[in-house]
């Protein structure tokens, strides 16, 4: 077997500082070209903040789990209104500075409180987007027999995590801070691997069980009572440019998971199929067509060998590693 090694180096390879800033200056330079010139200047939204304010509304949110809140529950308002007013004042900041990104492309100027307005229509989304959480943890508790608690799946589970992400930053996108959505579930994507695109619509008792590896596209519908396991794609069937697209297929790539669907580990639907209520769907299923209502759909099952064919097969697999 070939050993991998790292190319030479020639000892005369290298730059000085002042080389090293003008090559990054070149290649700055280029990539601006092959962009957009107009938005060189614009400042974005900060990672970091966005962070932050995730952290500041989920203590909001949950002020006793999530925020650690142990003073009297008369203080607990005071508590919340402290966390929004933090939370808000640094996502309108954000939110400007997305939307001075996007303003070249924009047919009119933004209104000067634009930023403001998305922020005040947010938090009106406040009390849904905790009913829409609760909603999830109960159905991961009530579908799960190793949760001891719903405040376990709260503080501990991937899909618990994923769900307040996708919760606040569908938000966010629906009012028009899309960067800034899209750094919010990104966040949960880092912490839980579930890489749940803002623009998806999911609907309540939303339950992904383990979670590591699922992905749900922007433009997938998933109905009430759904449950997901771990490596489940909801998934559109070629990207963007690879093939001549109608605007149906443009703005409505991803799949239609109807109400009380049970989809198993592995399982890969593609394009704006429909998978009917009550359906399941068997693990390392590979679907491209409509499933109806109460539909099962699953794979093969494995074979057991003979002993004769076992001891065959295990011969093959030897010889081809000689």
């Amino acid at each position: 077997m070939p050993t991998l090694s790292s190319p030479p180096v020639s000892p005369a390879a290298g730059a000085t500082l002042d080389e090293a800033v003008g090559a990054l200056r070149s290649a700055r330079a280029a990539w601006r070209d092959r962009q957009q010139p107009q938005r060189a200047a614009a400042i974005f939204p900060s990672r970091e903040a966005i962070e932050r304010v995730v952290a500041l509304l989920a203590e909001a949110l949950y002020p006793r789990r999530l925020g650690q809140q142990r003073v009297a529950p008369k203080d607990e308002d005071h508590f919340v209104a402290a966390k929004l007013t933090a939370a808000f004042t640094d996502l309108e900041r954000e939110i400007d500075r997305e939307l001075g990104y996007w303003q070249m492309e924009a047919r009119t100027a933004f209104a000067a409180d634009q930023a403001a307005t998305i922020v005040r229509l947010f938090a009106g989304t406040l009390g849904d987007i905790r009913r829409l959480i609760d909603s999830d943890v109960e159905a991961a508790f009530l579908g799960d027999p190793a949760a001891g608690s719903t405040d376990e799946i709260l503080v501990c589970y991937p899909g618990a995590i994923a769900s307040l992400h996708h919760r606040i930053a569908h938000q966010l996108h629906n009012l028009g801070a899309p960067i800034v959505a899209r750094m919010i579930s990104e966040l949960a994507n880092e912490r839980t691997g579930i890489d749940i695109h803002p623009g998806a619509t999911i609907g309540a008792r939303f339950f992904i069980d383990h979670g590591t590896g699922v992905v749900i596209g922007e433009t997938a519908i998933v109905g009430t009572g759904v449950r997901l396991y771990q490596h489940v794609t909801l998934g559109a069937r070629s990207p963007l440019g690879a093939a001549r697209r109608s605007p149906r297929e443009r703005y409505a790539r991803h799949p239609i998971v109807g109400d009380d669907v049970v989809i198993y580990a592995g399982a890969t639907i593609l394009g704006r199929v429909t998978i009917g209520d009550g359906a399941t769907i068997g693990g390392n299923v590979w679907l491209l067509d409509n499933v109806p209502a109460g539909g099962v759909v699953v794979q093969p099952e494995a074979t057991l060998l003979a002993p004769s064919a076992s001891l065959a097969l295990r011969d093959t697999l030897v010889a081809a590693l000689v």
